[in-house]
Order: C-alpha cells, then structure tokens, then sequence
C-alpha cells in the first residue's frame, strides 16, 4: 500500500522535504507504471486490429493481391510486395511490442498528469500558465505532424518499390515495417514542435521575433532539406507535404514572437508587474545635520552615576 506523500497541509510555494519528495516520485511512477501495465493488457486483445490499421493503407498502395507464383505465371510487368513473418516466435514478441507501444501511447494523458502532477508545485503561476499553453499546443501538433506520415507512408511505399528489379519477389518483414511507420511517425511527429520550440525560446528572453524574421531564407531551406532527408521517397510531392506545413507552423511562430515581444515592451514602459520587485536606488545619500535629543529622565539607580552626553553605563 503506497502511502500518501502529501496528507499535511501543503506549502504554498510547493516545499517538502527531500524524503517527501522522493517518496512523491515514487508514488507517481507508480500510478504511471500501473496505468500503461492496464492498457497494456487491454491492447493486447486488439494488436491484430492496431497492425492492420497501420498496414492498410501500404497494403492498398503496394500489396500483391495475387500470390508469388500468379505473377510469375503472367506477364505484367506490375512491382508488388508480401509482408511476412520471419520466425516461430516472431509472431508473440511482435504482438507484445505493438501492444507495449499502444499502452504506453494510449495511456500518455496519465502518465504525462502524473509527470505535471510532480513538477507543478515547485512552479510559480505564469510558468504554470504558460506551461499549460505550451503542453495544450504541443499535443495537437505532435497528432497533426504523425497524421501526415500516416497519409504519406503509402505513396512514400509505392515509390520505393518501384526501384524493385523486375523478376524480383518483393518481401516486407511485418516487423521492419512497423519499425518505419514509428519512426515516420515520431519524425513527423517532432518536426511539427519546432514552430513551439522558437515560440517556447521567445518567451524566455534568448531570442527575438524580429531575429527570427530575419533568418527566413534560411529556415526555409533548413526545412526543405530536413523533410528531403526525413522522407524516404525522392519524388517532391511527399516532401513538400512535410516541408509546407512546417512553413506555415515557422511563420506562425514568428508572428506570435512579434506580438509577444510589443507586449514585453509595452509592460516595461508601464513598470514592473505585481510579482517582480522594482529596481532600488542603493545609492547613499547625505543625511544632512544631526538633530540632538534631550535625554530621558534618569531612573532612581541612576541618579548617581556618572553621565557622558546624557548617557550612562547602565543604559
């Protein structure tokens, strides 16, 4: 039983000891662990529906829909692929890898709470207010940029089979071929967080949105070589499918650096916000002259003491 790292009244600034820290670490991975454990074993029931769902479409782009010896038999000069299984045991380590790989994405609004959950104490308030703008706007882009490898994978497929030498039988590994479509996806995937990534270095102060305009011709050819290089096809169509939008995502980030810099400027001519501390004069300055005070009256044990400038030893 995980005991609660957090039953006393919370510090308002986030605060605890180390061993409570420690033990609050543990809870949380924990419930991460045991989240992706249970969609994990539920996964598994379904990984025939999540491999075809990935397969699909490059089997409706590429596959043969007649046997190996059909087509020898025919004349057609038409480039196909079967996708095989190589091993006995193949088959059960490849249904574990997709059913892990489907638990641990679908059960990433969990554990990505309970990653938020340990950090946002120790935030302050507009670090947490930006970092749930920035965690809101990562997401969707992160989908949008693996929808488009999905959409691009079968004609990227179809381009590369036809560098298949005629006669040759065309053999794709099942497991190799989810291994591309997961790196497609996660490549797809993080170059649609480079127009945040800027966004993110605007907002703390490295760099500007005017600096950013001015590297434009290089960004663009930047990103025309990244999506050149990230897709494996060589006809531009799929290129361009990846180096359009992160266009548009760059010159979006750009603007919203523009805004955010006039509103910087705007709020330091007005003086600075309630949470930050004003700028201080430390220089010293002349105290002019020194007023003198009377002295108090003396108390009975005093009356006998000696006095220097109205002041004597026992006060």
């Amino acid at each position: 039983m995980l005991k609660p790292a957090r039953n006393k009244e919370k510090d308002p600034e986030g605060r605890m000891p180390l061993a409570e820290h420690l033990r609050e670490l543990r809870n949380r991975l924990a419930k991460a662990l045991l989240a992706i454990v249970v969609v994990t074993i539920v996964a598994a029931f379904f990984y025939m529906d999540i491999i075809s769902f990935f397969t699909e479409p490059i089997l409706k782009s590429v596959g043969c829909k007649e046997s190996f010896e059909q087509l020898a038999n025919t004349s057609t000069e038409k480039t196909c692929a079967q996708i095989t299984i190589n091993g006995l045991l193949t088959p059960f380590t490849l249904a574990l890898k997709v059913s892990l790989m489907a638990g641990v994405v679908l059960a990433s609004p969990i554990w990505l709470y309970q990653l938020w959950a340990f950090v946002a104490p120790g935030l302050h308030r507009h670090e947490k207010k930006y970092a749930y703008a920035f965690v809101a706007t990562g997401f969707p882009l992160f989908l949008m940029g693996a929808f488009f490898a999905y959409k691009v994978l079968p004609a990227t497929a179809k381009v590369l089979i036809e560098f298949t030498p005629f006669g040759v039988d065309n053999l794709l590994p099942l497991d190799d071929l989810l291994d591309l479509v997961t790196r497609m996806v996660i490549v797809f995937g993080l170059s649609f967080e480079l127009p945040l990534l800027l966004v993110m270095l605007n907002f703390s102060g490295a760099i500007t949105g005017k600096r950013m305009l001015g590297w434009w011709r290089g960004m663009i050819m930047g990103i025309t070589v990244f999506a050149a290089v990230a897709t494996p096809s060589t006809d531009p169509l799929t290129m361009m499918a990846l180096a359009g939008p992160i266009w548009v995502l760059y010159f979006l980030a750009v603007a919203v650096s523009l805004v955010n810099d006039r509103r910087r400027r705007l709020r330091e001519a007005m003086g600075p916000a309630d949470d930050e501390a004003s700028d201080l004069d430390l220089t010293p300055e002349d105290i002019g002259e020194v007023e003198t005070v009377s002295a108090s009256r003396a108390l009975p044990e005093q009356a006998s003491t000696d006095r220097v400038n109205g002041y004597d030893d026992v006060t």
